[in-house]
């Protein structure tokens, strides 16, 4: 899996940085290879420790999975819309209720392969905020996990547009306990294959 393989690079690559004696050079070119392992052309403009963390300026050329006309119009939205205010999270705007209501679905399948146990919602609730979910999604994947969830029902008619915004969430969700199984992994594989679809009817 992705996440066995790449880690324990991470891993000693940063052990390899603390101890260079070129701590700036080696973190500029590891952050463009971080961002390489996933199809992204970086450069690194302006790095400096900040408190207890990292401050990292990047320019992002096109990825190399990115469609030419995809990329054109995110640059042109880029510049249409200058101030994040303007901007709300597309969970909220672009997806039906009827949408929002399969994601919520698929993030409780996630949650319910990830654990061996029955969920503890107390635990979960505040690590699901953590992960930028509205207040109305947490309720609703809290009522899906009531019930079991399947897989191929859950994949039935889902929109490419809804598979490219709970990707992201998926991934967050499955990395809860630093491991991704079989199941998740499957979960994570189904769901970018959908993200590769034409748009389909709304379910």
């Amino acid at each position: 899996m992705l996440s066995q393989i790449v880690r324990p690079m991470v891993r000693t690559q940063i052990r390899l940085l603390a101890n260079s004696q070129a701590t700036r050079s080696t973190l500029v070119n590891t952050i463009a290879q971080w961002l390489g392992f996933l199809g992204v052309r970086a450069q690194v403009t302006q790095i400096d420790a900040v408190s207890n963390q990292i401050s990292v300026s990047l320019t992002v050329g096109k990825p190399e999975a990115c469609d030419t006309h995809d990329w054109q119009q995110i640059l042109q939205n880029l510049n249409q819309s200058k101030t994040e205010e303007e901007v709300l999270p597309s969970t909220q705007v672009q997806m039906t209720p009827q949408q929002q209501s399969k994601l919520q679905r698929l993030m409780a399948y996630l949650i319910q392969v990830g654990s061996v146990e029955q969920p503890n919602w107390e635990k979960l609730y505040p690590q699901l905020q953590t992960l930028g979910f509205e207040e109305s999604t947490l309720l609703g994947i809290r009522s899906a996990l009531k019930v079991p969830q399947s897989l191929d029902h859950l994949m039935e008619g889902l929109d490419s547009d809804v598979a490219a915004i709970a990707l992201p969430k998926a991934v967050s969700i499955a990395l809860l306990d630093r491991q991704v199984n079989p199941s998740e992994d499957k979960a994570l594989s189904t769901l970018l294959e959908a993200m590769k679809q034409p748009t389909s009817a709304q379910s």
